[in-house]
């Protein structure tokens, strides 16, 4: 059984959530999510109340139950205050800007390397920080893992790109004699 699957939703004042066949949409000040959920979970919308059940008894079923229900509350989360993601850029010469809806960064090989933000998302950079917001979790998520895949931290200097409050284990490299 899911613990969290259990566990019923809340619908905080501000917010209304609307379920269309399988389409569950979330509106709140900060915007309008809308996600696509498969039949196998039983979705009701009572008085302020979310709650999610399982139609069938299998191991499919029981893996999307608490999945669904952490993606709801991701969406309510969402639409009250947007998440936030921090990037910070280690390193001498690797600089960052924001031009339009473009990325630019300079990661140390010969060309500049171009990012385009995704829609619904907003980034800002300045000097060696890059944040970024948007009210989709896991569209922040994905496309600041995809900015830190450009340039991961290496273990001996750090140089790179890090999440804020991520700590890069280091190694101790050469030893001399």
């Amino acid at each position: 059984m899911s613990r969290i699957g259990k566990q019923e939703i809340i619908i905080p004042t501000g917010v209304e959530v609307i379920k269309n066949d399988a389409i569950l949409t979330v509106k709140g000040p900060k915007g309008t999510l809308t996600k696509t959920f498969r039949d196998d979970i039983t979705i009701t919308i009572a008085d302020k109340i979310i709650t999610l059940n399982i139609k069938r008894n299998d191991k499919f079923s029981k893996s999307l139950w608490g999945t669904y229900a952490s993606h709801i509350k991701n969406m309510i989360a969402g639409v009250q205050t947007p998440y936030v993601k921090k990037l910070i850029l280690e390193g001498v010469g690797f600089k960052s800007e924001v031009k339009g809806k473009e990325l630019h960064l300079a990661l140390g090989f010969s060309h500049s390397v171009i990012v385009a933000i995704p829609e619904g998302l907003t980034a800002t950079a300045e000097k060696n920080n890059i944040t970024v917001t948007g009210i989709d979790k896991e569209l922040v998520g994905s496309f600041t893992a995809s900015v830190r895949a450009l340039k991961k931290p290496e273990p001996y200097k750090g140089k790179g790109m890090r999440y804020e409050g991520e700590v890069i284990r280091r190694k101790q490299g050469k030893k001399t004699a």
